[in-house]
């Protein structure tokens, strides 16, 4: 009898911070992140040079867990999760534990989309959903083997997902991804007539 087996697994990982701490928790990282987002002019015009839709401080700010206790104490429930991926992952990291070496906030508009993109020079990233209106922008992971397949046919349009060339997570507030870092992903578009806020984030190891 034949025998099929599964190798290579590409990990996801989806957790939702629970209970009213975790309410109250979300809905200050809302309150800073739009603060944040309206008083940072340097994020502004970054995000507005390079054509973001709407507002990132990836590129202005890298001391958010310092600046505001709510991203600190968001740090702290992350160390957690990425510990527990890292423990399904198996990895060997020679007695060191990860360790975030960045966050961001993003402020997705109405009609805005992000392309695809991986995450160099880190080991997990991820992303904590803050605030995901109806028909706002999920998030879509691609078969990081897609670029190797050369002459394969295409997929069944009801191919089961470990078959399928790309995966979709449709988040919500509280939310937390997590995936290795080298996983090519993008956000279609915000469909809904609200902003759509996350929080993204890396793990390095090392000088990794």
């Amino acid at each position: 009898m034949a025998k099929i087996e599964d190798i290579f697994a590409t990990r996801i990982y989806a957790a939702t911070l629970k209970g009213a701490a975790a309410k109250r928790l979300n809905d200050e990282l809302a309150r800073a992140a739009r603060q944040i987002a309206a008083d940072d002019m340097a994020g502004q015009h970054w995000s507005e040079e390079n054509r973001y839709p709407g507002y990132t401080s990836y590129a202005s700010l890298n001391d958010l867990t310092w600046r505001m206790p709510e991203f600190a104490d968001l740090e702290r429930h992350l160390d957690e999760h990425v510990k527990s991926f890292v423990k399904e992952l198996e990895f060997d990291l020679g007695g060191k534990a990860l360790s975030l070496d960045s966050l961001w906030i993003n402020v997705l508009d109405p009609g805005g989309a992000h392309p695809a993109h991986i995450h160099p020079h880190s080991v997990i990233s991820g992303t904590y959903y803050v605030d995901v209106p109806d028909g706002a922008g999920a998030i879509r992971f691609e078969d990081p083997r897609l670029g190797l397949m050369m002459a394969s046919p295409p997929r069944k349009k009801r191919a089961g997902r470990a078959n399928r060339s790309f995966a979709t997570y449709a988040p919500r507030p509280g939310m937390v991804l997590l995936w290795e870092s080298w996983l090519r992903h993008d956000v279609p578009l915000n469909l809904s007539e609200s902003e759509r806020i996350s929080i993204s984030f890396n793990y390095g190891w090392g000088d990794a």
